[in-house]
């Protein structure tokens, strides 16, 4: 029961707007989420932390190699036995979406690395038939990649025994600027959120025009 309680605390410490797709009307541009008002009266802006992980390919990636890329970002673990498969479907879906776009980029980090080695990735991301260049499954330590899920986008995700496969954590999907702003979430396990996050997509993109 102790992987429950941590993560209701988790939860409740997210904002709320990590409850529900942040989605907006046609007339008005997607919210820019994370950054707030401090007691001072001054903006704090929300940054996703610079990184350096590896691919299924054995590349070192980092936020730099994002830069100008519109993200579509997910926690996950191959041996997921709950929600992966589900969200992991629901990503194929928005990579057969973007396919052609040449301007999106798929990024799945893995929170156990420990089993997910490098050939596990490669033959997870084969096994989905996909262009390399265009889904990175992200391999890092992890400490810190459950900080960056946790305190950068926002996703609860912790190592909990008693939980299926060792870990709880999210299912949702979160969307990121040009400039590596969140500008939206989905929940994964929901093909209709997926729908609207696609349009959300669609959006953004509309917005560099």
């Amino acid at each position: 029961m102790l992987y429950k309680v941590k993560m209701m605390r988790i939860l409740i410490s997210l904002p709320f707007f990590i409850i529900l797709f942040a989605g907006c009307s046609n007339e008005q541009p997607l919210p820019i989420i994370g950054d707030r008002i401090d007691l001072s009266g001054n903006t704090v802006v929300h940054k996703i932390r610079a990184f350096t992980f590896t691919n299924q390919l054995n590349e070192q990636v980092s936020n730099i190699t994002y830069q100008d890329k519109i993200q579509v970002v997910d926690f996950f673990f191959t041996s997921c036995p709950s929600i992966c498969p589900l969200v992991t479907a629901q990503m194929k879906r928005i990579y057969n979406h973007v396919e052609d776009m040449g301007d999106v980029v798929l990024i799945s980090h893995t929170i156990d690395p420990k089993r997910d080695s490098i050939p596990v990735l490669k033959k997870y991301a084969d096994n989905l038939k996909i262009d390399h260049n265009l889904w990175h499954f992200l391999r890092g330590p992890k400490d810190e990649i459950m900080e960056i899920a946790n305190e950068d986008y926002f996703i609860a995700a912790l190592e909990a025994p008693d939980a299926p496969g060792g870990f709880d954590h999210s299912g949702k999907i979160i969307l990121l600027d040009k400039n590596a702003k969140i500008r939206g979430f989905c929940d994964g396990t929901d093909p209709d959120s997926v729908s609207d996050f696609m349009k959300a997509i669609d959006k953004l993109r509309k917005s560099y025009e």
